[in-house]
Formats: C-alpha cells, sequence, structure tokens
C-alpha cells in the first residue's frame, strides 16, 4: 500500500525541473529589470512585483497537485466566472486611460481579462477532449467554441482593450490549428477575416486606436506626439548597441524619455542596459518555456493536458511576439506586457497559473 506521504513525494519527482528552473530565471531577471526602472519613478516596481510573484508561485505549485479531472470538471465554470467578472466590468469597473478595464477590490484592482485567457484555454481543451476526433474539424462542428470565444472577446473589446483581444483570438486559433481543421474550412474564415477587417477597423476601433495604426504605419509622421513612445523606445534598444550600457546606465528610461516603462515597455529598459546580447539571451529563457511546454504537452496522458499545454505555450509566445513587436515599431502599440517580465498583478498571476497547468499535466503523466 502506498500512503499519502510516498505519493506526495512521487509527485514532487515528477515536477518538471527544467521549467521550474526556467520560470525562476526569469522572475529573477524580472525584479532585477524592475529594480532599474523603479529608480527613476521612484516607486518600488520590484518589490509589489514579487509579492505578486510570490502568490502566483504558490497558486501554480498548488495547481500542480489537484488531480486534472478537477479541471476538466471546473473548466465551464471558469469561463462563466470570466464571463461573469468581464460583465460586471462593464457595469461597474473602474476606468483607467479611457479604458475600463478592472474590478477595484479595495485592496487592488484585477483585470478579468487576463482571467478570460486561462477560460479559454481550458474550455478549449475540454471541448476537443470530451470528442477525440481523429479527422480535421470542420468549421460547422467548432461553433460553440467560437461562440463562446466570441462573447469574451466582445466583452473585452467593448472595455476597449485590442491587445488582449487578439492574443485571445489567437491562443484559441493556435490550439485549433494543432487539433486540426480542414483547408477548405481555413480558407473560409481566411475570407471572412479579409473581408470584416475594413469593419473592424472604422466600426470597432476607438479613434485612438485607429491613431496607433495610422501612427504604425507612418511611425514619423508625429515623432513629438503620437508616436513619441515608440521612438523613443526604438532609441532606447537601439543605444544599448551589442553588450548594453549597464545597470541604471540608461539614458531614455532613466531620464524619463519612456513611458510605461515598467509595464508595456519593460524591454526598452533591458535592452538599453543589456544591449543585443542581452536581448538574445532573453529571447532563448522564453524559448525555452515554450519548449519545456511543449515537450510535457508531447508527453501529456491525455487530450485535455497536452491541449492545455499547447494553450499555456502559446500564451506566452504570443505575448513575447507581439510586446516586442509594439516595442521595437514593427507592430502597433497594443498594451500587452511581456511575460512576467513586465510589472501587473493580474498579468503575472494568470501567467503563473498557466505553469501551474503545465505542472499539472506534468504531475499527472501517470496514474498513481
Amino acid at each position: 500500500m502506498i500512503n499519502n506521504g510516498d505519493k506526495l513525494r512521487e509527485r514532487i519527482s515528477l515536477l518538471n525541473w527544467p521549467l521550474l528552473a526556467v520560470v525562476g530565471l526569469l522572475a529573477v531577471l524580472s525584479l532585477i529589470n524592475l529594480r532599474s526602472a523603479s529608480m527613476h519613478s521612484a516607486t518600488a516596481f520590484h518589490l509589489a512585483h514579487a509579492v505578486w510573484l510570490g502568490g502566483g508561485a504558490v497558486i501554480a505549485l498548488a495547481m500542480a497537485f489537484v488531480h486534472t479531472r478537477v479541471f476538466i470538471r471546473w473548466s465551464y465554470v471558469v469561463y462563466g466566472v470570466a464571463i461573469a467578472l468581464l460583465v460586471a466590468v462593464a457595469l461597474v469597473g473602474t476606468e483607467v486611460n479611457a479604458s475600463k478595464r478592472w474590478l477595484d477590490l479595495g485592496v487592488f484592482m484585477v483585470q478579468p481579462s487576463e482571467l478570460l485567457k486561462l477560460a479559454i484555454i481550458l474550455v478549449t481543451a475540454r471541448f476537443f477532449h470530451e470528442r477525440s476526433q481523429d479527422d480535421s474539424y470542420h468549421l460547422h462542428q467548432l461553433w460553440p467554441l467560437f461562440a463562446a470565444v466570441g462573447l469574451g472577446v466582445f466583452l473585452v473589446v467593448n472595455q476597449p482593450d485590442l491587445g488582449t483581444s487578439l492574443v485571445i483570438l489567437a491562443i484559441f486559433m493556435s490550439m485549433v490549428l494543432f487539433e486540426g481543421v480542414r483547408w477548405e474550412s481555413l480558407a473560409a474564415l481566411a475570407l471572412v477575416v479579409v473581408v470584416a477587417l475594413p469593419v473592424g477597423y472604422n466600426v470597432v476601433l476607438e479613434d485612438y486606436q485607429q491613431d496607433r495604426v495610422a501612427t504604425f504605419l507612418d511611425i514619423e509622421s508625429d515623432a513629438q506626439g503620437k508616436s513619441w513612445q515608440v521612438q523613443q523606445s526604438m532609441i532606447a534598444l537601439g543605444s544599448g548597441q551589442m553588450w548594453g550600457k549597464g545597470e541604471l546606465e540608461g539614458t531614455q528610461v532613466q531620464k524619463g524619455f519612456v513611458p510605461e516603462h515598467e509595464n508595456d515597455f519593460i524591454a526598452a529598459n533591458w535592452a538599453e542596459e543589456r544591449g543585443f546580447v542581452g536581448m538574445v539571451f532573453l529571447l532563448l529563457v522564453y524559448l525555452a518555456f515554450i519548449v519545456c511546454a511543449l515537450n510535457i504537452s508531447r508527453r501529456a496522458d491525455n487530450r485535455f493536458g497536452a491541449l492545455v499545454c499547447v494553450g499555456v505555450a502559446a500564451m506566452y509566445f504570443w505575448h513575447v511576439v507581439v510586446n516586442l513587436g509594439m516595442v521595437t515599431g514593427v507592430l502597433p502599440v497594443v498594451g500587452l506586457t511581456l511575460p512576467l517580465m513586465s510589472y501587473g498583478g493580474s498579468s503575472s498571476l494568470v501567467m503563473l497559473a498557466g505553469v501551474g497547468l503545465l505542472l499539472n499535466v506534468s504531475t499527472h503523466r501517470r496514474p498513481f
């Protein structure tokens, strides 16, 4: 007979230690970088971030030892809670910078759209897990999923929050493509997207979001105004050159030229102080994380676990791509964080909860 202590030791032995090492390294790098970014504003972002990371680590480890069937059973409930919170945001949310994205809980504010990312991952994984279809899907077979994702995206776009909406869609489509969709269905979907783009631009996007797109297309048009943030970010990236200027030696961030340098544009501070080599190293760390996630997916016992890992890998991947695209001027500014590196409680907790899902699949890859 195996007692509870033996079970716990066996589960601990099954934790994915390479994944934990990568996440731990990201946490350390984020605290070092945020300490530097805090100097200009005289706000201890790194200390507050450490608290969020600590809370997220507790959540991740707790999730690792819950049986996977609990997440399967409660996935729709998590989605329902996320939708209810988004409705609450629309009704009584707190408006910051012309966007109503937060619920004020008194002690701190939460951003429910972050929870929706995990909810979509869980719901999508459960949907495909319950069907276990070997053939590729037709779009008409996926209408319940598209309806669920569409409702959530509508509520997020209404805040307005274009960046989170796009990354939710990207996560969802990454999981759908991993599962398999017939090419004619993909062609039809691509045609719908192409036709809908002009309508979405003129009807869905707010004026300031249209300005961001226009600035992206002609970044030199208003260097002292609308494109100031991106221009200064690009200067910071370039000024770091090969090896960087060194800790606290950057000029663009330390002298306040780069707005939002503690969250959306945190990579500008990293690149200026640590240069091209530092940015390559950071990208390799994220690549290691994604490889770990996909390796866990490959070894998962069931379809649900495999798809959850793909979803978490996609969440990190698209955040990194879009955030660094903003910072380098390759993509429009849409307000998206760099995973675990950017300051932000809701974002950090959700990213670490994603790590918890990966650990859960890893520790339950065989029955006890």
